[in-house]
């Protein structure tokens, strides 16, 4: 029987999915993009001073390889025989920043974690040396504005203030990355030969990365100081980097490499101009697929690339609004505040309260990203009474995810001219049945989720068994698999939607202005 079983399946593809909160590794069908198994391990944060995000790379590495042998021991217990996993894609977390020594494979400071705010007077001198000390001078190079967000800034934090990083660049032994490089340098052999690479998209969040001639720009690098010996090379999003060195799947190719949010728009299928979707994790990220020419916002969004599926293929190009604090603030509830033991609780507290009561909550951690690109916001709860109890704080928080997704798909509109008809998402926080009935009110339009979330491994997995020389994974859009999903309709009229975005967006303006960037380096001992 269990021979049998093994012949149906055909080829297999595995999809390492690094993200923010867990590491996780899926391995799916590639024929019918069915999830066989998977295995998931939580990643620490660590906050060592206000506003400091940072996690453990050993840790990172580690929880890859736990994932990857505890799911090959699932599937061995499911008569699913490993050897047909034929490539392994790399999604990732974007513009975290590790730098290792490339003599003993060991990082040479924690990982700087995205939504990390140390780097706020970096970005002040660095604003002094471009003229009128405009953030968005490089926009039209990067698609990006100058912010404590993107990878550069942070690699210059660390050149700046860790000494056993200037020793290491100095004698040639350091290596700056993305995780993805990170991951896939270690898997490929780590000292003893690693490939030191990147994609496109996880090179697009970096600030060094002309998104244009698609190469690592000499004049941002010299802007930001950084020796460009450092750097990965920059390959396509589908192609075999290198080959597993160890454990239970050494051998296979890794032949896939997006940035998350990149691959949840692979995943969702999202190939035509115009396709957009809305990815709920840690943060909250809406891309919309503008075709193989960048768009340039005019709105707060960021241009980004989207994926390059192959060497010889054109890069494809997404608008993006990015929302620092989505899932967080779910985790916030639970770690910091602890009103409830687990996330999913807060599901139950939302409901049982069924409204805010007028308690509005802007979770504005890390500042507000788009479309303010505003460092000196910090998070409020406001319209508190003596009615107010937990339930209603969490019905709130969840309704800041959607304003939040709100207003980026409003900024969306306006760049593109074409409204959206309907939202896809997908993501942790999309199990959240209030939370997806929300978004519908909020928006005025159907939510569409997939009944297979893992949309942003599946992307991983897709780009990887599309590869040259593994091709068991048809990107014809004739052989994609349709995916079943369940609709979300807006069940409030758009009045009282309107309204209580409109009070949304009052408390949004309460919570800026509050830092100032003398505040943020107070107390540290490290900023310049």
């Amino acid at each position: 029987m269990a021979a049998s079983t093994r012949l149906v399946l055909g080829p297999l593809v595995g999809a390492i999915d690094q993200g923010t909160g867990s590491t996780r590794f899926l391995v799916f069908n590639a024929k019918t993009a069915e999830l066989l198994s998977h295995h998931q391990v939580e990643i620490k944060q660590k906050f060592p001073k206000e506003g400091w995000v940072e996690q453990d790379p050993r840790e990172i590495l580690q929880s890859v390889y736990e994932c990857v042998e505890k799911t090959c021991e699932k599937l061995t217990q499911l008569s699913i025989d490993i050897t047909n996993i034929k490539a392994i894609g790399v999604s990732n977390q974007r513009e975290t920043t590790v730098v290792w020594d490339k003599t003993t494979g060991e990082p040479l400071y924690n990982a700087i974690v995205w939504l990390d705010l140390r780097t706020q007077s970096t970005v002040e001198r660095l604003l002094k040396k471009i003229p009128g000390r405009n953030k968005n001078f490089f926009k039209g190079r990067t698609g990006l504005p100058l912010s404590t967000y993107f990878s550069a800034v942070k690699l210059r934090w660390l050149l700046d203030n860790v000494e056993e990083i200037r020793h290491a660049v100095a004698e040639g032994r350091a290596m700056f990355g993305t995780v993805d490089s990170w991951i896939i340098w270690s898997l490929t052999g780590g000292k003893n030969g690693g490939v030191h690479c990147t994609d496109v998209t996880n090179a697009s969040r970096t600030m060094l990365f002309n998104i244009n001639s698609l190469e690592w720009d000499i004049e941002l690098c010299q802007f930001f100081d950084v020796p460009m010996s450092l750097l990965p090379k920059v390959r396509s999003s589908s192609e075999i980097y290198g080959l597993m060195k160890s454990g239970a799947l050494t051998g296979v190719p890794i032949s896939g490499c997006l940035g998350d949010q990149s691959a949840a728009l692979v995943g969702q299928m999202c190939f035509q101009d115009g396709q957009a979707k809305n990815t709920y994790g840690t943060g909250c990220f809406l891309l919309c697929n503008t075709g193989s020419k960048p768009v340039v916002s005019d709105h707060g969004l960021l241009t980004t690339v989207a994926y390059q599926l192959g060497r010889d293929k054109p890069a494809c190009y997404a608008l993006e609004g990015s929302v620092a604090i989505a899932g967080a603030v779910v985790r916030w509830l639970r770690d910091n505040l602890g009103i409830v033991k687990t996330t999913e609780e807060v599901e139950k507290l939302a409901a049982e309260a069924g409204t805010s009561y007028g308690c509005y909550f802007v979770p504005a951690f890390s500042g507000l990203y788009a479309p303010y690109w505003e460092p000196s916001a910090r998070g409020i709860i406001c319209g508190l009474t003596q009615f107010t109890n937990k339930n209603h704080i969490a019905f709130a928080a969840l309704e800041a995810v959607c304003f939040q997704t709100r207003e980026i798909l409003d900024a969306m509109n306006q760049d593109c001219g074409i409204p959206l008809s309907q939202l896809q998402v997908d993501g942790g926080m999309t199990n959240n049945k209030i939370l997806m009935q929300l978004q519908a009110d909020i928006l005025c339009i159907p939510v569409v989720k997939p009944s297979m979330p893992e949309t942003t491994a599946l992307g991983a997995a897709m780009a990887a068994g599309a590869a040259d020389g593994v091709g068991v994974w048809s990107l014809n859009p004739g052989d994609l698999t349709a995916v079943t999903c369940e609709r979300f309709e807006p069940q409030i009229n758009p009045e009282e939607s309107e309204f209580r975005y409109a009070r949304w967006k009052k408390a949004v303006i309460k919570s800026m202005g509050w830092e100032s960037t003398d505040a943020t380096s107070n107390g540290n001992g490290l900023d310049k």
